[in-house]
């Protein structure tokens, strides 16, 4: 029972247990390759350009060396003298740390032995050195006064292949193996000491640097969205605190000038550090991106007081750190979005027909894809980098790749059932892992059974060509009503179809749809006659006869050819309903009335005994369908004429498909422009059909190929009976208006 259950949800849900995998591994490899990183990154700069900003960390003052400095002191480097003086006016307001950004291994006469003792006499003092050559520059020395006093920090950055700083160094290793902290980490760890806060080994690692509660987890090689690339160092990737210029700032040129107040010094972080176009010491960041234009740039003493304010904040529990997923989380996270994806598109599959999206799959995949993003986005605030390209792709893509198997099922499907189940049918069929079988099954249902009236007269006297475009165009507009109304076209024999409600798939509107369908049919029918008109065709009518019973359906034949077909009684019984009816008339059985009595309008019922069947039942006459359907045929009033004078006829019953060679006497007395009441001492069945000759002199020289009606009446007293023409020639059509004008 077990096994029975795991087989039948395995093959519901066969589709996606194939394509999440698959979709997952396609992405996981393209992630690899490197081809999703620059998207990864994209996605990462607009998360911190779209997130709250943090507010401007008063610990932090950056004096920035400005165009305008370089304009009012005619110089492009400060020279020592100038540099001295301006941390000597610094140092006497008391700062808690100041980071020099700025080169000086080299002298800048003139003031070098001053700036030697100012090095000398500033404990909290750092100086810079570049650790990594690259193939632009080489290593730079640090100041050697401050080396010796172990005050140097190290300000390289690495730089992504967009060119873009998204990481910092904690530490870095020169070519002597001596470890050199950030010139942020050396700033922070001097401020947080008053905090009592100093780094130390953190408990999960003790190769990760950690102060206080903020463990700074090293940079991989393939962390979050990067891939491959080079984690050489201690890199951390950088939670920006702010865009440019929200630091706040004073120029060189202030300071030299003692114009300042002590509170904007004191306590506080000072960076020195170039802030001028023209220094070239300006980079791309996360809040670099502009779609026209030259992007803005930040100067690298605002990334270096970025790095300081978060390793401060973060030891203060202000501010987070990134964090990634383990790299095994983040394949499940795709598989998770590859699931969504599939399971949306598998669900809704067949809701607006085969080898397209539906309406609710596109917007519960934009529902779904806006919920990844929100996800994705608050987990960045709360510190949490979820890659969300590759997530997004799987959406998508397990959704194209579930459509694309629809397509290629439905073509398969259709290559068995040919043209004659609708979407819903095949898409119920599907979620059985046996559907295709179809094993013979009984079932109630209800049938469909239409025909064209005369059509067989019409046929023997037409070309095979105009039969075939005659009943292309009837076919075809009625297989569209159908499908409408979700009907299985079971078989079209010659003219007519044979339509079941219930069969394959069962529903409880069943013969509600069937009736709506042959309103709908009927009412469709004024059109096929437009369409015949304009290829100069006759026109046709059509009737339709329903009944509702228990049949036997499945599929017949051999292994090698088959088709789906119904077999009992209740088929036979829709078949003769139909036979009763005339051009425009929908008769239905009693079993089909039950279905449909709270909603169905009756015009008429005639009690009538069929063969084959023991006792007379009666059949009603559909007029509307109200309820959701709200289908009504139009009323078409009989008005009878006198004629002048008696025309006399010959008939003769019509028994199946066989004409009687009895030829009986009558004649028409009344007329109307599509029955007539004739006058006869034989009474023909109500319902009979029979064919007409007439045997007036002018009527024979007209040629008349063929008249054909049904019995729909007899006389009360008896001494004829009503008849309604079901194929008549054209030349008998013009005599029969004649006659309903000139004797109106």
């Amino acid at each position: 029972m077990c096994q029975k259950i795991i087989k039948k949800l395995a093959w519901k849900w066969r589709a996606l247990l194939i394509t999440a995998p698959s979709i997952t591994t396609l992405l996981i490899g393209l992630h690899l390759t490197g081809i999703l990183q620059l998207f990864e990154l994209a996605a990462f700069d607009q998360f911190i350009r779209f997130r709250p900003q943090k507010p401007v960390d008063q610990r932090i003052l950056i004096v920035g060396f400005t165009e305008s400095d370089i304009q009012t002191l005619g110089m492009a480097i400060l020279s020592d003298e100038l540099l001295a003086q301006l941390i000597e006016n610094l140092k006497k307001h008391q700062p808690a740390a100041i980071g020099l950004d700025i080169y000086r291994d080299l002298p800048e006469e003139p003031g070098y032995e001053k700036l030697v003792k100012v090095f000398a006499s500033t404990p909290n003092l750092i100086g810079i050195r570049k650790v990594v050559g690259n193939q632009i520059n080489s290593p730079i020395n640090p100041p050697p006064v401050l080396d010796k006093l172990n005050q140097i920090a190290a300000n390289d950055m690495p730089m992504d292949a967009d060119s873009k700083i998204r990481r910092f160094f904690l530490y870095l290793t020169d070519s002597e193996g001596k470890i050199v902290p950030s010139l942020g980490l050396k700033l922070a760890t001097i401020y947080l000491q008053k905090y009592k806060i100093f780094p130390r080994s953190a408990a999960v690692n003790p190769e990760y640097l950690q102060l206080e509660k903020a463990v700074f987890i090293p940079f991989e090689n393939n962390h979050g969205g990067y891939v491959q690339t080079n984690a050489e160092g201690y890199q951390i990737i950088l939670n920006y605190r702010s865009p440019e210029y929200t630091f706040k700032q004073v120029s060189v040129t202030d300071v030299l000038n003692n114009k300042l107040t002590p509170e904007l010094v004191r306590d506080k972080i000072i960076l020195i550090g170039s802030m001028a176009e023209s220094k070239n010491d300006l980079f791309l960041t996360p809040y670099s991106s502009k779609i026209i234009g030259i992007p803005e740039k930040m100067s690298g003493v605002e990334i270096h007081a970025n790095v300081t304010s978060l390793i401060i904040s973060s030891a203060l529990g202000e501010m987070n750190l990134i964090k990634i997923l383990p790299e095994y989380l983040e394949w499940l996270w795709i598989l998770l979005w590859s699931t969504v994806g599939a399971t949306i598109s598998w669900k809704w599959r067949y809701s607006g027909g085969f080898s397209q999206f539906s309406g609710k799959s596109i917007i519960t995949l934009f529902i779904a894809s806006s919920g990844l993003v929100c996800i994705s986005y608050y987990s960045f605030i709360w510190g949490w980098w979820i890659p969300i390209i590759s997530p997004f792709l799987a959406i998508w893509l397990s959704a194209i790749a579930i459509t694309a198997f629809v397509a290629k099922t439905a073509g398969y499907i259709r290559d068995v059932f040919s043209r004659y189940l609708t979407d819903e049918v095949v898409a119920n069929l599907l979620e059985n892992p046996d559907g295709l079988k179809l094993d013979c099954q009984r079932r109630k249902v209800t049938i469909l059974m239409s025909d064209l009236r005369g059509f067989s007269a019409i046929s023997e006297r037409s070309e095979p060509e105009t039969i075939f475009a005659m009943l292309n165009i009837y076919l075809g507009e009625m297989t569209e009503v159908i499908n409408q109304y979700g009907g299985t076209i079971d078989e079209f024999i010659g003219d007519a179809i044979l339509v079941i409600f219930g069969a394959p798939t069962q529903r409880e509107d069943d013969a509600e749809r069937a009736v709506a369908c042959a309103v709908a049919m009927q009412m469709a029918m004024p059109g096929v006659n437009a369409k015949l008109k304009e290829l100069g065709l006759p026109e046709i009518q059509m009737g339709v006869g329903i009944n509702t019973g228990e049949v036997v359906v499945g599929n017949i034949g051999s292994n090698r050819r088959s088709k789906y077909g119904v077999v009992g009684s209740n088929i036979n019984l829709a078949s003769r309903i139909e036979s009763y009816t005339v051009g425009g008339q929908i008769l239905i059985s009693g079993d089909t009335l039950e279905e449909v009595t709270s909603i169905v309008k009756i015009v008429q019922q005639k009690s009538v005994k069929i063969k084959g069947f023991p006792e007379a039942i009666t059949i009603y006459q559909v007029g509307a369908i109200s309820g959701k359907y709200n289908l009504f045929l139009p009323v078409k009033s009989e008005l009878f004429v006198d004629l002048l004078e008696p025309v006399p006829i010959q008939f003769a019953v019509i028994e199946g498909k066989e004409v009687s060679e009895k030829l009986i006497s009558g004649s028409f007395v009344k007329v109307s422009s599509n029955s007539a009441e004739v006058k006869s001492n034989y009474l023909v069945d109500v319902m009979s059909n029979v064919q007409i000759n007439l045997l007036t002199r002018t009527c024979q020289e007209e040629k008349i190929d063929y008249i054909y009606a049904k019995v729909t009446g007899e006389k009360e007293d008896r001494s004829g009976f009503y008849i309604h023409f079901t194929a008549v020639s054209p030349e008998f059509e013009e005599i029969l208006e004649t006659w309903v004008t000139a004797n109106l």
